[in-house]
Order: structure tokens, then sequence, then C-alpha cells
């Protein structure tokens, strides 16, 4: 069945500091790359969003601290539970490949946490936390670390935790008998290369990390030793940025397409999209673009599931902006004006086993009137359960 056949559902986490209550969910017509805004999922500050490896279950962070859904047949959210994580607001979250474990990411405390999860996707305990410490070489914005990004090793092993502010991968050992983190290694970048993002290819042979100070990729030999330790071998480095690099400019998200022929990249201050394409044979890369994207900040980008079109998330403009993407003539076109959302964060795509009933395309703010009056519904209920429990 071609991808324009198959149902899909798109999911948007964003701040909640402005208008905006939570995940926004949109339904998707894949042939047109066209999003209708279903509901929005009151969730307080979801700055990251993934689902489990099965794709039954999304999970967000969130003040509370992270805050689990049930993927419903059309792509509905039912939430679970949260729980706290000991720490601030988590950055980033990722999951094992056996969805024994959520990992998160903490940029404003430097914690890596480590939470056990149960069979039935909710989150049990928190099982380990380690706080990184040091200082970086900005004295204005690393002075103290910034986990910027867990990734789990391709072989479910081992953790990276990308360190932002101390120009470094953390590498911890996963030890599901005891249910710890245990350090392992570190992979330095080099003084204020601000690594921000690390992904592995499928075929295990190489590693990609964003430098969101250099604004570049960074491209590594990646394998497992006699002993089954990771190790990494730099090969290169590419500016993902249109021209000469500014000050106010920071590399933002990386993300492969499908097949991983391709990695592309946003950068903010730049406001700008750049795609590489790749050689799976050397893991070099060659540009195919880098274009501006009109908005501010494009904190995330993600490839529709026909990798026809590119939903950017302009965190500062407050949009998300589709456009048709050429990969042979590297061109990307607007489509269409860009739909409203306050401040968000990320965005992904999934399939959903059937279409709802009816396809909603409601304004942002309906949506959001509609999230406020379920919050508020909610806050009633918990205030007549705690005045029945009074004596």
């Amino acid at each position: 069945m071609s991808e324009e056949k198959k149902h899909y559902v798109a999911y948007a986490g964003t701040y909640t500091t402005g208008s905006s209550h939570g995940i926004h969910i949109y339904d998707v017509d894949v042939e047109t790359g066209s999003l209708f805004l279903r509901r929005v999922v009151p969730v307080r500050n979801c700055s990251y969003l993934t689902p489990s490896k099965d794709g039954r279950f999304i999970y967000s962070l969130a003040d509370e601290g992270v805050q689990v859904f049930e993927v419903q047949p059309d792509g509905d959210l039912v939430a679970i539970n949260k729980i706290l994580i000991d720490g601030m607001r988590g950055h980033h979250l990722t999951v094992d490949k056996n969805g024994r474990y959520v990992f998160i990411g903490g940029y404003h405390d430097g914690k890596v946490t480590m939470i056990h999860t149960h069979k039935d996707g909710s989150l049990g305990s928190q099982m380990d936390g380690i706080y990184h410490k040091g200082v970086g070489g900005i004295r204005e914005r690393s002075w103290r670390p910034h986990v910027t990004c867990v990734r789990v090793t391709p072989d479910n092993r081992f953790l990276c935790a990308v360190d932002s502010a101390l120009d470094m991968v953390a590498i911890y050992r996963i030890d599901t008998k005891a249910n710890k983190l245990v350090p392992t290694d570190c992979l330095r970048m080099g003084r204020v290369a601000g690594p921000r993002v690390i992904h592995f290819t499928k075929d295990r042979r190489f590693a990609y990390i964003l430098c969101e100070i250099s604004c570049s990729v960074r491209v590594y030999k990646y394998w497992n030793d006699e002993n089954g330790f990771p190790k990494f071998e730099y090969l290169e480095e590419y500016s993902v940025l249109q021209g000469k690099q500014d000050i106010y400019d920071c590399a933002c998200s990386m993300r492969f397409s499908r097949d991983e022929d391709y990695l592309y990249t946003t950068a903010g201050g730049d406001n700008s999209v750049a795609i590489f394409r790749i050689d799976k044979e050397t893991g070099r890369l060659t540009r195919v673009l880098a274009l501006p994207i009109g908005g501010i900040y494009p904190k995330d980008a993600n490839l529709f599931p026909n990798e026809k079109y590119l939903a950017v998330c302009n965190n500062k403009s407050n949009t998300i902006a589709v456009f048709a993407v050429d990969f042979e003539k590297g061109t990307l076109a607007l489509k269409g004006k860009p739909q409203k959302i306050d401040q968000p964060n990320c965005l992904f795509f999934r399939r959903i086993e059937r279409a709802p009933d009816v396809i909603r395309n409601i304004s942002n703010e309906e949506a959001e009137a509609e999230a406020a009056e379920e919050i508020r519904r909610e806050k009633a209920v918990i205030a007549s359960a705690l005045e029945s429990m009074e004596p």
C-alpha cells in the first residue's frame, strides 16, 4: 500500500507559557502535504515527545516530569499516568529498544534520569539519576552542564548523553540487573562545539552529531570493540548554514530520511533547513541544499511519510510551515499558509489503524479553548474529591 493510501496523524509538542495547552494532534493528508488540527491534549510545557518502539504509547516531557499516553486506533491520546523525575523539567527523552526504560536528559540541571516502565505502558519508578558536573568554554552559556539529547546505542547496551555545555557525549552502560547507569566512557568534542543531538545509522556503522555552537554535523565511524564497548572515529565535519556563521546562529535539530539516503538539519538565527545526501559506504555527506524557511527559530523539522513534504516547527514565530521538497533539484517550496501554533518544539508522524469518523479542521483558537475547558473540568473533579475527603 502506498503511503498516500495509509492513515497518519502528526503530534506536535509545545511550550505552554503562552496560549498553547500541550500536544496538538493533526490529521494528515500525505498526498497533498496538509495538516488538519483535530484537538489539543493538555500537557504542561511539552518540550519533547517520543513514541514507544511498538508505537502503542507516547511519552511526553512535562513540568511534572514525564507523562505517558496510550495511542488509540484513530490516533487520539488517552493519558495513563505521570511521574516526577526529582529534578528540573527535562529537555529530551528516549526509550530503549525493549521498552523497558525511559531516559530523560535535563538541560537546566544537567541530569540524566532512568525510569522503569511497565508492560501496560505506564511509568514506574525512577531507577537512577546522574548529574553531570563541570563548566564549559563559554561562561555566559555553559557555566553548568546542559544535557540536550539521550540516545541508546544500536546494541541497546549503552546510553549516550549529549552535553552541549561540557562539549562531550557521556557514555553509560545500562545495567539491567541493578537498573542503574554505569559511567563507561566519554567522547570529547573539542572546546565550544556545543554538541546537541546524536543519531546512529541502522547498519550501526556511523554516528552523526549535530553541534549547536559550531553549527555543523560531525561524522564518526562507529563500532563496538572486542569487549563490546562503543568506539567512535572522527571522519569529517560539515556546516549546516547557508553561508558564513553569525554570532546568533545555532543548530537546532537533525533527522534522517526513512531510507537514510538523506540527513536534514535546522538552524536558528540563520533560520534555515539544510539537506545532505549520505554516502552509505563512507558515511560522508554531500550538501543538497541550505535554504531559508521564512520563520524564526526552526526548533524541529520532520519529513511527511511519503518524504515529498517537510514540516518545520518555528518556535519563535509560532507556526508550522510545510514545504514541498525536491531532493534532485535541491529546492524547497512553501505549501500554503503556515499553521498557527504557539511555541512548537517537536513534531513526528505516526501511522494509525483507521481514520477518525469525522476529519476535523478547527482553528488553533478553538482547539486551545477546548483544551482549557478540559483542564477546568479536571481541576473541578480534583477539587470535589478533595472536598469530600475533608472531615
